[in-house]
């Protein structure tokens, strides 16, 4: 019998059975076509009637309390479940619905749960880590100032300056962590129209010295439109700007090429900043944005930086709504890609 069948199918089926079990016994009794076909008749009306309300009955006052459980259980406060409803013709199969829908939730719930978990402790552990270098050159040059070096001349300010580098390093991290916080909330966006070719060349300007250094070129596509302006916060996409482009200068090879483009995509604009430079594997591109993670921890930290930029750019690009993702082929270069809506 089918899973789906509804206690109306059964209950007709019960008094078909019965019916013609006693219509049958009738007839061999009496030999009395028109009393075989009233009792049967009669049987199948009344039995159905009978079987089918008990049935709907028995069904409903048992399933209705595991329907107002499923949904106690679904909700946080407890109210406001849904209701059985009474003309419900297969409510087994309403609440086996339910219950499918509820495990599927409920494992959804579990692997959210299990990942955020996995992404605290890791988080907790990547934070710790940072914090460890820091504090403890902190802690070295202190005690040893304290041991007598404080009296060295020779010593005593260049140990200075190391614990006031490694304090800067703590503050400048506590900061970007508190920026992460701050841009999770989007109402805190001043929104206006900014072009964004002018920002971009304002931060081609900063960032000339740092380019010339490496001898890398800084430029825009040939094929760039002479206006780009989009709607968002000027003060955030020229931090992401500045993030972007100073990274591709760090991480590019000497004599290489920074390229920015812009393309049209209907109601919003991309933007490209390109590298290339040595690229970044395929293994490290999804967790790229991931706080404090490092392609290659040694190298970074010798670049300088708390790990959190390309965090803060998500998170800003992120605030406006938008996307932000990253192509990257080793020996090729790496391209990093965020809309914004059009102004």
């Amino acid at each position: 019998m089918s899973q789906n069948t509804s206690p109306t199918f059964i209950a007709f089926v019960a008094s078909l059975v019965a019916a013609f079990l006693s219509s049958l016994g009738l007839g061999i009794l009496t030999l009395n076509i028109a009393a075989v076909i009233i009792n049967f008749i009669a049987v199948l009306v009344v039995c159905y009637l009978v079987f089918s309300y008990l049935l709907k009955a028995f069904i409903h006052d048992r399933i209705k309390l595991i329907y107002k459980n499923i949904y106690r259980f679904k909700t946080e406060s407890g109210k406001g479940y849904g209701v059985l409803d009474e003309k419900e013709r297969d409510p087994i199969g309403a609440v086996g619905k339910e219950v499918v829908e509820w495990m599927i939730e409920s494992r959804k719930e579990v692997k959210e749960l299990k990942q955020q978990e996995n992404f605290r402790r890791e988080f907790l552990g990547n934070v710790s880590h940072e914090l460890k270098t820091p504090i403890q050159n902190i802690q070295g040059y202190i005690h040893t100032l304290l041991d007598g070096a404080l009296d060295d001349k020779k010593v005593n300010r260049i140990f200075l300056n190391k614990a006031a580098k490694s304090t800067d390093r703590l503050v400048e991290m506590v900061n970007d962590l508190t920026s992460i916080s701050t841009l999770e909330d989007s109402s805190s966006l001043d929104i206006k129209d900014v072009d964004l070719l002018k920002l971009t060349q304002d931060v081609f300007e900063m960032a000339e010295d740092q380019a010339k250094l490496k001898e890398i070129t800084l430029a825009f596509n040939k094929n760039n439109p002479k206006s780009v302006v989009v709607k968002a916060d000027l003060a955030k996409v020229r931090q992401v700007l500045v993030n972007l482009i100073v990274n591709a200068i760090k991480y590019g090879k000497k004599g290489g090429k920074v390229t920015v483009r812009f393309f049209d995509m209907d109601k919003n604009i991309l933007t490209e900043i390109a590298d290339n430079g040595f690229g970044i594997e395929a293994e490290h591109l999804p967790r790229l944005f991931e706080r404090f993670y490092r392609t290659d921890a040694g190298r970074s930290r010798d670049q300088g930086g708390t790990g959190l930029g390309l965090a803060i750019v998500k998170h800003i690009i992120e605030s406006h709504n938008q996307t932000i993702n990253v192509r990257s082929t080793i020996g090729v270069g790496s391209t990093f890609a965020f809309t914004l809506k059009k102004g």
